[in-house]
């Protein structure tokens, strides 16, 4: 993958967009209709695609292409993904905060038995 400072910064019109993962424009804008994209649009309302997006395409087009699930079961493992995605963050930042608890009880058990 491309590397951008902002994966979410909209930056790639439709026709570069299609390209980079070896679309056709139209593709894109069905995908967008039944609901697998959302790409922002500009003032003068032209899609415009992050490098987020374009990953999300390219795990489409891995889906559909390769493993040869329809667009529903498409939008089910999109939708799981992102859920276990969310899951596994919030597990990361609990597990943080109990392991800076724990370490601040230990450090509390220690001067309790210094005194």
């Amino acid at each position: 993958m491309m590397e951008y400072r902002d994966p979410d910064e909209p930056i790639f019109v439709i026709s570069v967009a299609a390209r980079l993962v070896d679309m056709h424009p139209q593709t894109l804008r069905y995908y967008e209709r039944v609901g697998l994209l959302k790409p922002t649009r500009s003032s003068g309302k032209i899609r415009l695609y992050s490098p987020r997006e374009i990953e999300r395409l390219r795990k489409i087009a891995r889906l559909t292409n390769e493993l040869g699930v329809n667009l529903a079961g498409v939008e089910i493992i999109m939708d799981l993904t992102e859920r276990l995605e969310n899951l596994q963050r919030e597990m990361q930042r609990r597990e943080a905060e109990l392991q800076a608890e724990i370490e601040r009880l230990k450090q509390e058990l220690e001067r309790a038995r210094g005194c």
